[in-house]
């Protein structure tokens, strides 16, 4: 049985990027500090990763302000979150053929 590498999305690989699509997954929307603070890294890693996930337009990016702070806050596209499904399901049938061997 042939193992789904080519079904691997590459834009998750790091785990910084499955970590904020992970939450997003399962938030409507978080903001760029809770983001931060969730993960555990720098602004310009987390920055980074995040826009590397928005060229793939995988997340939306809404800017707002509160008060006079700005305010951006981050979703899962539709793209994003089929994206992560198929990348999630090809893991499981990798770990399910590795069961079978």
């Amino acid at each position: 049985m042939k193992i789904p590498f080519e079904q691997l999305d590459k834009a998750f690989e790091n785990r910084i990027r499955l970590q904020i699509m992970s939450v997003l997954m399962v938030n409507e929307r978080y903001d760029f500090n809770s983001l931060k603070e969730l993960l555990g890294v720098t602004d310009g890693n987390l920055a980074s990763h995040l826009k590397g996930l928005e060229k793939e337009e995988y997340i939306t990016v809404n800017k707002s302000f509160l008060g006079r702070k700005p305010n951006t806050n981050y979703s899962a596209s539709e793209k994003g979150r089929k994206a992560f499904q198929q990348h999630l399901a090809a893991l499981e049938q990798l770990i399910r053929q590795q069961k079978e061997q």
